[in-house]
């Protein structure tokens, strides 16, 4: 059983140390078959995900616009409210200029209570192909903004410890 063609410093062949053609075609396709296994389940893994964080996504959208629409909402209402009194202060054109924007602001609080977060994405979707420098410009002041909020909220944390 002693073959000529061993690897240097092999004086013999450890039985069962040889492989079959069988076991040698499972050496070869195994690490294919559990590497296109290990494929499937990281992508079975990743729709999972994106399809809860697109869940989790649509639920803060409906949060925000419902919260949102009740904001301009009440907004309106204190325009509204403030319309009289600018009759009697300042001039009634004022106090129709404040019942005008109140009416819009209700308006616009009524229609966005009517959608919900699909349709919110796709208008924006649709804005933002229509007008790609206006959306640039908007994005850059909520950021400007939040950017602000934040350094805000981080100045006042160091106040109270200070």
């Amino acid at each position: 059983m002693a073959d000529t063609n061993l690897p240097d410093a092999t004086d013999k062949v450890i039985a069962g140390a040889a492989a079959t053609e069988r076991e040698e075609e499972l050496i070869v396709t195994e690490p294919t078959a559990t590497r296109t296994k290990l494929a499937d389940k990281v992508r079975t893994g990743t729709d999972k995900l994106s399809t809860q964080a697109a869940d989790k996504a649509r639920g803060l959208v409906g949060q925000g616009l419902e919260r949102g629409s009740e904001a301009i909402g009440n907004v309106g209402k204190l325009i509204g409210d403030t319309a009289s009194g600018l009759d009697e202060r300042i001039g009634k054109e004022y106090g129709d200029y404040a019942r005008k924007a109140a009416s819009t602001l209700d308006d616009v609080s009524a229609k966005l209570a009517k959608k919900d977060a699909d349709e919110l994405i796709e208008d924006t979707r649709a804005f933002v192909k229509r007008s790609p420098g206006v959306a640039l410009a908007g994005a850059a002041i909520v950021g400007f903004a939040l950017a602000r909020l934040v350094k805000t909220g981080l100045d006042s944390g160091r106040d109270d410890r200070d």
